[in-house]
């Protein structure tokens, strides 16, 4: 699943429009849909995606030995 496909879902099933996420998160939907087209969504704009929907946003590298290297935002 591409991060895209990701955000659209969330957003469906937080029952929000990815236009109102966008401004939520101080983008114009025209910009933010630009950027879902071509997979250009930053860390920082999927941690303020996380920050006001109030869902957790987890960012992982798993080594082979299955430990993990982590970046949480809540």
């Amino acid at each position: 699943m591409t991060t895209a496909e990701m955000i659209k879902e969330l957003c469906e099933q937080m029952n929000i429009s990815v236009s109102e996420l966008a401004r939520r998160i101080g983008q114009t939907p025209q910009n933010f849909n630009k950027k879902l087209q071509r997979e250009t969504v930053t860390l920082d704009e999927l941690k303020a995606i996380a920050d006001v929907l109030g869902v957790k946003f987890v960012q992982a590298f798993i080594l082979p030995e299955m430990s993990a290297i982590k970046i949480e935002s809540s």
